[in-house]
């Protein structure tokens, strides 16, 4: 058994620097959040709040990672920490689903029983909201494409700043009519953005940590790809997973002709090797290959 030498130690790297600052201005003006939704009761401006303390959350779960996700791998830890994107990216999920239906189910009730609000110091804090997440996303956005973890956080922040405009809006609406159910609608719109990426964040955890097929890769197209080539006259155990989203492995039995002798089954490999890297959507580059015989009595007869 064989597999690709490489490493599995960094992954692409993140600019923890960029994360680092993002997170500090987001916590910052999540507490002034806080602080004005106790202040003028706003429900908008405390879901705004509570999707903040998300992306608090969220940013250092990323920081977090992409320290984890750098360490190297141990006895203990084949693969280093890299998973503790996908633990991160679940628990987040949890508390986003949280805030969600709390603000649909606190957003219908205040739709028939409005509280009244103070607008001008829900316009204030909605402007002060905005005016950080448009710093984070000045930080983030040139490091956006790095990899998932990077994109994530900045989506994460785009998100957020969308609740702060809705929070503007309802503060100006009630300003200017006097009607506060505008609160209640501004907390079930953000509701409403909030939980579909929720849903989204728990398929794909639960995808990973299911070990799922990575997306866009078609384990009956690599089979017969590896039929075509010289010599197989089998594959059985094929199975691919991902370790985090930058790390998707393959591992297969590959079964040859008794014509094969050790030069063909050593070019077979390297043909192996470069197949999955190279001429699928999803690039493979972590892969181990067996090769047998076809007089083995090994398990190609009962696995597929």
């Amino acid at each position: 058994m064989k597999e690709v030498g490489h490493s599995h130690g960094t992954g692409n790297a993140t600019p923890r620097r960029r994360l680092i600052i993002a997170f500090s201005i987001t916590a910052s003006f999540f507490v002034v959040e806080v602080v004005g939704a106790v202040i003028t009761g706003s429900l908008a401006l405390l879901v705004d709040a509570a999707h903040m303390l998300t992306d608090v959350i969220g940013l250092a779960m990323a920081v977090t990672a992409a320290h984890l996700m750098n360490r190297p791998p141990t006895p203990r830890y084949t693969y280093g920490l890299r998973r503790t994107e996908v633990l991160g990216a679940l628990a987040q999920a949890t508390l986003l689903l949280g805030v969600g239906l709390f603000a649909l189910v606190e957003g219908v009730r205040r739709l028939f029983e409005p509280p009244e609000i103070a607008s001008g110091s829900l316009l204030f804090f909605g402007i002060i909201g905005l005016v950080a997440n448009i710093a984070s996303l000045l930080v983030l956005v040139g490091g956006r494409g790095q990899n998932l973890n990077m994109r994530a956080a900045f989506l994460e922040v785009v998100n957020d700043a969308l609740g702060s405009v809705a929070v503007i809006a309802s503060a100006i609406l009630i300003a200017l009519f006097g009607w506060y159910q505008a609160d209640a609608v501004a907390g079930v719109l953000i509701a409403l953005l909030i939980i579909p990426r929720t849903i989204i964040l728990l398929r794909a955890s639960g995808r990973m940590l299911l070990e799922s097929t990575p997306r866009g890769l078609d384990l009956d197209e690599v089979r017969r790809h590896i039929l075509e080539l010289p010599h197989v006259v089998a594959v059985h155990d094929l199975h691919a997973t991902q370790v985090s989203t930058d790390l998707p492995t393959l591992s297969a039995h590959v079964v040859v002709d008794a014509a094969a002798t050790m030069e063909d089954s050593s070019a077979l490999l390297t043909k192996l090797q470069e197949c999955v890297t190279e001429h699928f959507a999803v690039s493979i580059e972590h892969s181990t290959f067996q090769i047998e015989p076809e007089s083995h009595p090994g398990e190609h007869l009962t696995h597929e």
